[in-house]
């Protein structure tokens, strides 16, 4: 019987601490919500300008390259795993920023004020890749993006809507001529260096990973090792 109270009592609180939690970020939301909205659209307009490059973008030789030297086509094999450790980057650190406030006691930021300060840095490191993809276009390492493939360069759109729409997310993943610097460790960097500023208990795990997923990027040739370095 005791055992039961104290699972209810448990219970309550931890509803309580939800609402209580709950009502604050609705309220820091009400209140922060325009720059919230702003990088939120930006993530569309990055999209679009990685889009309007791969009209761009002309196939050409592989640029020689020490990271595909030291890792080489053979393992190919391994570096389809990078799309799922990215993923699950994401999720771990999306479940960890957003639930932790509203269930563990050891309160040490707000779920609207991390994303807002997250997403400032990602807007600002995007702006500078459109600047440096732009101005200088690489032939593509990827093997979707080398001379005899379909996809290596787009044919002019049909509409302004074809464009505005971006394929997504096949446009997205098999895009071509965003290559400086790697838009997959922008984010990876951002997510790690924002957890390990609210929760260090997993700290090597979390720089280990960021290191794995640099190797599996060059692995899987879709960017060249001085976007991942430029990246970093």
């Amino acid at each position: 019987m005791r055992q039961k109270n104290s699972i209810g009592k448990y219970t309550d609180d931890l509803w309580r601490k939800i609402a209580t939690e709950t009502a604050l970020e609705v309220q820091i939301l009400l209140e922060k919500w325009q720059l919230l909205l702003l990088g939120l659209i930006f993530q569309y307009i990055h999209g679009l300008a990685a889009r309007g490059v791969h009209y761009l973008h002309r196939p050409g030789p592989v640029l020689q390259d020490l990271g595909f030297m030291i890792l080489p086509v053979r393992l190919r094999l391994f570096s389809f795993s990078f799309p799922n450790v990215y993923d699950m980057m994401f999720r771990q650190f999306l479940l960890q920023w957003t639930f932790h406030p509203f269930i563990f006691h050891s309160k040490r930021f707000y779920t609207v004020l991390i994303w807002r300060r997250m997403l400032a840095f990602l807007v600002a490191s995007q702006m500078l890749r459109i600047v440096t993809f732009y101005s200088t276009q690489l032939p593509g390492p990827n093997y979707h993006c080398r001379e005899g493939s379909e996809l290596t360069t787009l044919p002019p759109p049909d509409s302004v809507w074809e464009l505005l729409l971006i394929n997504f997310p096949q446009g997205v993943i098999y895009g071509c001529g965003d290559l400086i610097f790697s838009s997959h460790m922008i984010f990876t960097l951002v997510f790690v260096r924002s957890y390990l500023a609210v929760c260090r208990c997993i700290k090597a795990l979390a720089w280990l990973m960021a290191i794995l997923q640099s190797l599996l990027i060059i692995a899987s040739r879709k960017h060249y090792s001085v976007d991942v370095v430029v990246a970093w």
